[in-house]
């Protein structure tokens, strides 16, 4: 075989290795969106299930409760993200705990509406 027959072969296979290389970074960008893409839904399903407690701002202030994902209670929360057994917790510990009017904890805590202006009840049992 002749020198420029070989360097046509050689110079093809390297075109061909840029190609492949090119379709392999594209495909682990794309692997690698699609993962941060997964755990970022991971995160906001985890805090969607959660609770975060808000202490008082005001001296005369009572501690309220968010849903995990309420944009007022990531700002404010002190407690991290709570389990139903961490809500109950706090609702012994603070019995002036208020809910949040805007993300409205009780629904997602299975418990009716808190009257306006009352703090949750302990006795209240959590599914």
């Amino acid at each position: 075989m002749e020198i420029d027959e070989r360097l046509d072969k050689h110079r093809a296979v390297r075109d061909w290795l840029k190609w492949q290389l090119k379709e392999t970074e594209r495909t682990i960008r794309d692997l690698e969106h699609q993962e941060a893409e997964d755990r970022r839904r991971r995160d906001v399903a985890r805090r969607e299930q959660g609770w975060v407690l808000q202490a008082s701002r005001a001296v005369e202030g009572h501690p309220m409760l968010h849903r995990g994902g309420c944009s007022l209670g990531a700002r404010h929360g002190v407690s991290g993200l709570l389990d139903r057994d961490g809500v109950l917790a706090a609702a012994e510990e603070y019995t002036d705990l208020e809910m949040c009017e805007v993300c409205a904890p009780w629904g997602s805590l299975g418990i009716p509406k808190p009257t306006a202006g009352r703090a949750i009840s302990v006795e209240v049992e959590f599914p």
